[in-house]
């Protein structure tokens, strides 16, 4: 059993076919916990851009809410103009954000729901697509929660685990990816330390894993992105713990900056090195790593994105919002369908679907 995670529920739809997404508005934690309530999809797709909603799965979630608030006034009268829109509005929502594999995995699943169903009553169609926008928000909880069983096992007594970002509840429909083994560990009564890299510039894992597994009871402690290293050599951590954005189909995963850093440094170190995700987030299409898009992100978020300046405005900054670790570098993925270890392109293409 895992025990519940003590916040919102990150993405939720509210109501019938005239209702609303609401989702926690993630810029403002830790400070204030504000749900924000989304009604069209323009403010979806600002959603997802500016990652008020962020995280993989909980992306392709609200792409797949977002698909019905663009559809549900629509005033096509037949389904051949009807599914005109859906590929309309579907690809609008694509422009959003470029790495995580789950928003367009998401897409394509509405899009081809749309297309199967043996109806020309588009209220029909409608109503059957905000069904299943709700079903894979479902889905996603019960894929965290088999996360969790799956991989609790890495995570013994006394163990010191050391994740990047956030890959927990705040990025999924619930559990996490990353965090679902901690919290199954903690629900199991172990008693283990969680440390949190900070993970610059926008402090995902300062301002959101330390809130939400504090909210917990899971012990945790931040550190600086460039403290991994000398704790890592202190003895205090045992495995790292991350989720990931993608993963192509030898194996080569796409998570937040600094998570490949974090692989080197646990390979010297000799430390387990371990990625959690629901299948959705496999892009067995996508090769290798080399072929995955890296967001590049604004400028300002480096040089002052809490509101103050760190740096001189007339010197450019580099933001790229991932990176990708090599196949070689992870000791295993842990899946809703079990752990993958080892990770190669054999290994891969034998359980991949």
């Amino acid at each position: 059993m895992i025990s519940e995670p003590s916040i919102p529920r990150t993405i939720e739809w509210v109501g019938g076919l005239d209702g609303h997404v609401l989702l926690v508005e993630q810029t403002l934690l830790p400070v204030e916990l504000v749900m924000l309530e989304c009604h069209d999809t323009g403010t979806i797709w600002q959603a997802i851009k500016r990652l008020a909603v962020r995280g993989a799965p909980a992306i392709g979630i609200a792409g797949a809410m977002g698909v019905v608030l663009g559809l549900r006034d629509d005033a096509a009268s037949d389904r051949a103009s009807f599914l005109d829109k859906v590929k309309e509005v579907c690809d609008y929502l694509a422009t959003s954000r470029p790495t995580a594999v789950n928003l367009f995995w998401a897409l394509d699943r509405m899009r081809a729901f749309a297309a199967s169903l043996d109806s020309d009553d588009v209220v029909e169609i409608k109503l059957g697509l905000l069904e299943e926008a709700k079903r894979i928000r479902d889905e996603d909880a019960a894929m965290c929660r088999a996360i969790g069983v799956a991989g609790e096992h890495l995570i013994e007594d006394g163990a010191g685990v050391l994740t990047h970002c956030n890959a927990g509840s705040l990025a999924t429909a619930e559990y996490g990816t990353a965090t679902a083994p901690m919290y199954a560990a903690h629900a199991a009564g172990r008693r283990f330390r969680v440390y949190a890299d900070e993970t610059r510039p926008l402090l995902q894992g300062a301002r959101l894993t330390a809130w939400e597994l504090s909210r917990a009871g899971i012990d945790v402690t931040v550190l600086c992105d460039n403290m991994a290293a000398s704790l890592m050599r202190s003895g205090a951590v045992d495995l790292v713990l991350v989720g990931a954005d993608r993963v192509a189909g030898n194996g080569d995963v796409a998570n937040k900056i600094g998570t490949y850093g974090l692989a080197v440094l646990a390979q010297a170190h000799d430390i387990p090195f371990y990625v959690a995700i629901p299948y959705s987030t496999f892009d067995r299409d996508t090769v290798d790593g080399a072929a995955i898009p890296i967001e590049q992100r604004d400028e300002s978020e480096v040089r002052g994105g809490f509101g103050r300046l760190i740096s001189p405005e007339d010197v450019p900054c580099y933001n790229p919002a991932f990176d990708v670790t090599p196949a070689a570098l992870v000791t295993g993925i842990i899946t809703d369908r079990g752990l993958i270890q080892p990770v190669t392109a054999d290994r891969l293409c034998g359980v991949l679907p």
